[in-house]
């Protein structure tokens, strides 16, 4: 009796302590191990680059070596600001530094009749900003819209 009790004991702790559905401790994997944050927000107002990138600031410096991507979408009719280079250049001065992508909607630029061409060459076009924001939602982005 003794022996199977002894048994038993062995037996469930082998299970618990070297099973690999045991749970994982986290915080001892290595960035490369760890999952990248990855960010995608969605906007309708030039103006609201400025927290936006604010924002993606605090985040690099939060999230450290598991900071991503961030990627800002700009959609609807406040588009055809982005050919404004003056409004434009801090911007995108900033998204440089902090290594944002500044996407343009493609659908929008042709709605409003703003050329691709005059469009500054550090923002990203794609044919349907909504889709694309889908698109990174579906690959674990986290995601907002304003």
């Amino acid at each position: 009796m003794k022996r199977s009790i002894l048994v038993l004991l062995l037996f469930s702790l082998t299970i618990c302590l070297g099973s690999p559905l045991a749970a994982q401790d986290t915080t001892r994997l290595t960035p490369h191990q760890q999952e990248m944050n990855n960010y995608v927000v969605l906007t309708k107002k030039i103006p609201q680059l400025k927290p936006i990138l604010l924002t993606a600031e605090h985040f690099r410096a939060e999230d450290g070596d598991t900071f991503g991507d961030f990627r800002v979408i700009i959609c609807g009719q406040d588009i055809t600001g982005i050919t404004d280079h003056e409004q434009m250049a801090p911007f995108l001065t900033d998204a440089k530094r902090l290594g944002v992508t500044i996407v343009a909607c493609g659908f929008s630029l042709k709605k409003l009749g703003v050329d691709p061409v005059d469009v500054p060459e550090q923002i990203e076009i794609v044919d349907n900003g909504i889709q694309y924001d889908f698109t990174l939602q579906k690959a674990g982005y986290y995601s907002l819209g304003l």
